[in-house]
């Protein structure tokens, strides 16, 4: 089923809510000059009962229906009669019917015979002399005030028709240069495709509460843009790191069986092999992980972690190594996160291999914890060469391997430990940066403190 249109929506609201404003005023003046034709009718009947009771008690008997008959005559929209408490009338205009309704001395009567309205008053008088006692009854047709009124009633509905379509063709213009700006949005969103990110919605002359929208897809393209350039050169950046060592393995195998060797040639070319596939392995375990830690939405767990602990515990671990690379281990301040163990053990970890990898033969790595306000400062200082001007943008970026002079010869990674360990930081609400300090390189992993 096809959907109403914004601007149809608009033009019905504009006609459905002028319709009703005007309706009910025109009801709200037609309540008003009713009461007022109401109020108007019975101070007439009072001031015509006055002169009614007035001539029946000033007049005798053979007179009085002459007296009556000319007052009538005078008013063509009143009828009369005048009748004795024992039911015989005194005077009966031609006209006069109560069309059977109970009207009661003193009492305001209406009542409505075929669209038109009548009103009736009764009072008790007595004849000339105060012998006879009788009962006045007045009847009152207002059908010149009932004509008005639907004479008004038809104005008021045409004016009313005339007025919504108006209204509708108004509304129906507002609607459409209204949402002129919504239907650029949607021309340019229309162009938006994967091979076209650069457009962007125009925030220029349209209305604040529409340019909330274009900036808002604004930023949404922008994201997509950063996420779709992301990805790309993920994809590219990781088809050359995969082709490397898939061509080292056809190459190496296509040698080895060109022709019949010896079974110790045969025995290197695979140790080789495996070699290159635990290389490969290594970088899709790392790719996984890091796929894992940059989409989950919260911590696998949560708990307090002594920083402090993780770092003396890793020191244990990695103490071989710096003993064989003779690089000196330290670890200063104390200080305490929330956080997952596994993942910040190995963001640690990271930062820990990496500055090892970079550190000459005699030199030194320091890890100092400091709190600083709401959050927790790991500084992980080295004595490695200064990282490249070119390089340093891209430090935590995937596959950025720092190769420079201070780097030491034989050691192989895929460049995703930095970025593993960012992401991990962020997942805990926190970052990595990298900057000089002094004479040394200095990575510093800032997460909340507990």
């Amino acid at each position: 089923m096809r959907k109403v249109s914004l601007t149809a929506r608009l033009t019905a609201y504009f006609v459905l809510s002028s319709v009703a404003v005007l309706l009910g005023l025109g009801l709200v003046l037609a309540s008003a000059m009713e009461a007022h034709f109401a109020e108007e009718d019975f101070a007439a009947l009072s001031q015509d009962m006055t002169i009614v009771r007035h001539t029946v008690e000033s007049t005798d008997a053979a007179r009085l229906p002459t007296q009556l008959g000319e007052f009538v005559a005078m008013r063509p929209h009143l009828d009369l009669e005048v009748r004795r408490v024992d039911g015989a009338a005194l005077y009966r205009s031609a006209g006069f019917d109560t069309h059977g309704q109970d009207i009661r001395p003193d009492t305001r009567t209406n009542w409505s015979v075929d669209g038109t309205v009548y009103r009736g008053w009764r009072e008790n008088a007595s004849t000339l002399g105060g012998t006879t006692p009788v009962t006045i009854t007045l009847v009152m047709n207002t059908f010149i005030h009932t004509h008005f009124l639907h004479a008004y009633q038809r104005t008021l509905a045409v004016y009313i028709a005339i007025a919504a379509l108006l209204t509708g063709l108004f509304g129906w213009w507002s609607a459409r240069r209204g949402t002129l700006p919504l239907r650029s949005i949607a021309a340019k969103a229309r162009e938006v495709t994967a091979s076209n990110l650069h457009g962007r919605m125009p925030v220029d002359g349209i209305p604040g509460e529409v340019a909330d929208l274009a900036h808002t897809l604004n930023g949404m393209l922008d994201r997509l843009k950063r996420d779709f350039d992301r990805l790309s050169a993920f994809s590219t950046d990781l088809a050359h790191e995969m082709r490397t060592p898939i061509t080292n393995l056809m190459t190496n195998t296509e040698v080895v069986l060109g022709k019949p060797r010896a079974e110790e040639v045969y025995r290197e070319a695979l140790v080789s092999n495996v070699e290159e596939l635990q290389r490969m392995s290594r970088m899709v375990s790392d790719m996984l992980y890091l796929a894992k830690v940059e989409n989950e939405l919260t911590l696998p767990t949560r708990e307090k972690v002594d920083l402090a602990g993780e770092v003396s515990a890793l020191f244990d671990f990695y103490d071989a190594v710096a003993e064989d690379e003779q690089v000196a281990l330290s670890v200063h301040g104390a200080a305490t996160i929330d956080g997952d163990r596994l993942m910040i053990r190995r963001a640690l970890g990271n930062l820990l291999s990496n500055a090892i990898r970079h550190t000459p033969e005699g030199g030194h790595i320091d890890v100092s914890l400091e709190r600083l306000g709401d959050s927790v400062a790991v500084h992980v200082d080295n004595d490695g060469a200064p990282i490249p001007d070119a390089i340093l943008p891209h430090v935590f970026e995937r596959f950025t391997r720092l190769d420079h002079e201070g780097r030491r010869p034989g050691q192989d990674n895929a460049g995703l430990g930095l970025a593993i360990t960012r992401a991990i930081a962020v997942a805990h609400g926190g970052d990595i940066f990298v900057a000089r300090h002094g004479e040394r390189t200095r990575f510093t992993l800032s997460l909340p403190a507990a």
